[in-house]
């Protein structure tokens, strides 16, 4: 076992062989030797279960003959003032309380819906990257502010663990922040290039099945650095009391297999995002031709945030790795150097926050640019069709739009039919008022129209009835009347209309034979004739229809 002689103090002669004396108090040696109480140089007491500050103010007054001290003060608590690390850490606990302030203009900015929810583009993707930072957020301040107490305590005790772990957990989310905003930027290059033709990319293809899983393939390596890290017993990273138990305890729980099994799961994480970043461009990005072509398209198709954010979140892994093996440069020490501890712990995840919040400002919300490219689009395809829409305004100047709110326009419908129970009875007296005024428009109609088909004369001059009363379907209003008033003549006087009929047709040939020699003629109808007595209609020459109104 090593053994520190600076470690330990012996007690200083008292009045007697059995009296000590500890910064002016007079205690029983006997009594201090019994429950094994030993003088270390930091000023404490201890005997392996109970731990005294013996320095003023904190001084004992007495020690009683079961080893009770009177007016004593435990060496786990915060008495001294704050150190470097305290002051660092407020520091950068105001930078990240800025940082979650703008994250939340920016979650509000982004994750409000302007167009329909689509299945295949949930809004909680949009979404992520500002939860995750919330969460490095809110895991920065607690770690920042409880390791406030890491200096405050005499003897290393439990700020230093709630320090670390949360520090631990802030690296997990910078890494998930990193890859949400890439993941992200890669389903809105989908959206967009979808969006004017949703079926130009299938969901079943590899390209689909590899957005599917490589989210999964990424939390399965994050969670994995979680349970390398996270389940242990902290309880030995608190063995810093003295420098052989932290020699011994310490330094052997602070860069074992298992924090360097967890860097690695870290890195696997970066070089995650970096292909899900390849593939993104590669598949929504025009493609450039050689190999160095490649990697300049690559570079210059990738958002400038990017640029900043990866070699930042490599620092990340670069940093927690560097803890794995150095404990010199590990926040587990409680002496660690404060430079390397800020600079590669906490700068880059609130440098990798700035970033996101500065260019989350400078972007739109996705769904008013997706609005915008459709109206752009709109546009052009308008353009090329010679097609001028007139602007918003003008359907209101000339009324073209009904008046009122949607609203009102529902609830005028409803107060038309009913509502409530009577919903059903309204519904029928409508049905009824309706289908009596289509039956009056109908008779309406038909008041021009009278059908005589059915008539027969009662009396013939030749013995033969007139022949069957066809509507006429022409448009002529006189022509209709005129054959009206002659159906009505041929039933009221048959003898004398067939004598006026027979007069009129030879007056309009200029023929004057009498009605007695002169066979039927033919009705002026398209229907042939009833009579046997007449020849025409078989050795006559054809009728010839010298217009529409003659049939």
């Amino acid at each position: 076992m090593l053994f520190d002689a600076r470690d330990l103090l012996a007690f200083e002669g008292g009045d007697n062989s059995t009296d000590t004396e500890i910064f002016g108090v007079h205690f029983n040696l006997t009594t201090l030797n019994f429950w094994n109480y030993t003088l270390y140089s930091n000023n404490t007491l201890s005997n392996g279960s109970w731990c005294l500050l013996m320095d003023p103010p904190y001084t004992p007054t007495v020690v009683l003959a079961n080893g009770t001290f009177l007016n004593g003060t435990s060496c786990y608590l915060a008495t001294q003032p704050i150190g470097d690390r305290a002051r660092a850490g407020v520091g950068f606990a105001v930078g990240f309380a800025l940082c979650l302030i703008f994250v939340f203009i920016n979650l509000k900015k982004h994750g409000e819906l302007h167009l329909p929810a689509e299945k295949r583009f949930y809004p909680i993707g949009r979404r992520w990257q500002w939860y995750w930072s919330i969460f490095v957020c809110a895991t920065a301040l607690i770690g920042l502010f409880t390791g406030i107490d890491v200096d405050r305590y005499r003897v290393v005790e439990l700020p230093i663990v709630l320090n670390v772990f949360f520090w631990f957990l802030m690296q997990m989310g910078t890494m998930a922040l990193v890859w949400e905003g890439v993941r992200h930027w890669g389903s809105w290059m989908e959206r967009q290039f979808i969006d004017p033709n949703p079926f130009v990319l299938h969901q079943q293809d590899k390209r689909g099945m590899f957005e599917l899983w490589l989210p999964l393939f990424f939390y399965f390596w994050l969670w994995l650095n979680f349970f390398m890290i996270v389940p242990r017993n902290w309880g030995q990273i608190e063995e810093q009391r003295s420098p052989d138990q932290t020699l011994e305890e310490a330094i052997p729980a602070a860069t074992d297999g298992r924090f360097k099994a967890g860097t690695f799961c870290l890195f696997i994480c970066w070089l995650t995002i970096m292909v899900s970043l390849w593939h993104s461009i590669r598949h929504y990005e025009p493609r450039n031709r050689g190999f160095f072509n490649r990697i300049i398209g690559f570079l210059g198709y990738m958002p400038f945030r990017f640029t900043l954010m990866l070699p930042l979140a490599l620092a990340v892994v670069g940093y927690q790795g560097l803890c794995a093996w150095d404990f010199n440069l590990s926040p587990l020490n409680a002496k660690t150097n404060l430079l390397a501890m800020y600079l590669g712990g906490y700068a880059p995840s609130l440098l990798i926050l700035i970033v996101q919040i500065i260019a989350g400002f400078t972007r739109p919300n996705e769904d008013r640019e997706l609005i915008r490219q459709r109206r752009d689009r709109g546009q052009a395809i308008d353009q090329e069709l010679g097609l001028v829409r007139k602007p918003a305004w003008w359907r209101r100047v000339n009324g073209d739009i009904p008046t009122g709110s949607m609203r009102d326009r529902i609830m005028r419908n409803v107060r038309e039919v009913g509502g409530g129970r009577p919903t059903a009875a309204q519904i029928e007296r409508l049905a009824e008022r309706r289908a009596a005024e289509a039956e009056s428009d109908a008779a309406n109609r038909d008041t021009h129209a009278i059908e005589m088909n059915e008539l027969r004369r009662t009396t013939s001059v030749r013995g033969s009835g007139p022949p069957p009363y066809t509507p006429y379907g022409g448009r002529s209003d006189e022509r209709r009347s005129e054959r009206t008033m002659q159906a009505a003549a041929s039933l009221l006087f048959p003898a004398e209309n067939t004598e006026a009929l027979v007069d009129t047709a030879s007056a309009d040939r200029g023929r004057n034979f009498g009605i007695a020699n002169e066979p039927p003629r033919r009705p002026g109808t398209s229907e042939r004739s009833s009579s046997t007595a007449s020849g025409l209609s078989t050795s006559g020459p054809p009728q010839q229809i010298r217009s529409m109104l003659d049939i």
